[in-house]
């Protein structure tokens, strides 16, 4: 297992849409294996290929709560089927956009379709916090961030703010 560097806004490779993986085969569980690495000790509770510059659609997600058992789960190729109409509102960040926090609405529930990491096809229909981070990690795989739904005023602060402080990095 390797860490692996979480790639921060304003970088451009956040919005690409990431390809299916082909096959789960010892490269993808090592690729699966980093990403678990870099999420705990981010920490976060998911993670998405494309947040370490992988452009694959896999997930990584741990729901425990601190001091409880791990309880890893990845989806490959993850696709949602259904969303409700019902909408949550949950404050969400992510590692690519470090110490920035905001309410989204979301639907409340989903039903996704995904590989799990034998190769199975799986169907899960989730609620509460796990609805939010599927849908959230499911978006990055598309190019999407959370702060694409938030007001447009908010958003071109948080990527204002950003881009600032990748220039500060890296003057050129």
């Amino acid at each position: 297992m390797a860490l692996r560097e979480i790639i921060i806004l304003p970088d451009k490779r956040l919005r690409l849409v990431s390809e299916p993986a082909q096959a789960i085969d010892p490269e993808l569980r090592r690729l699966v294996d980093d990403m678990f690495e870099t999420m705990y000790e981010a920490p976060g509770i998911g993670l998405a290929a494309i947040q370490i510059g992988v452009p694959k659609r896999i997930i990584v997600m741990d729901l425990a709560k601190k001091d409880d058992p791990k309880e890893p789960r990845v989806f490959v190729n993850p696709q949602v089927l259904w969303r409700s109409d019902e909408k949550n509102v949950y404050e969400e960040g992510c590692l690519s956009i470090p110490e920035f926090y905001e309410e989204v609405e979301r639907p409340a529930k989903v039903r996704v379709k995904f590989l799990d990491a034998t190769g199975a096809e799986q169907e899960l229909e989730a609620s509460g916090l796990m609805a939010t981070c599927l849908q959230h990690e499911i978006d990055h795989l598309d190019g999407i961030l959370f702060i694409d739904h938030i007001s447009k005023l908010k958003r071109d602060r948080v990527i204002k703010k950003f881009a600032k402080a990748a220039k500060r990095l890296d003057p050129e």
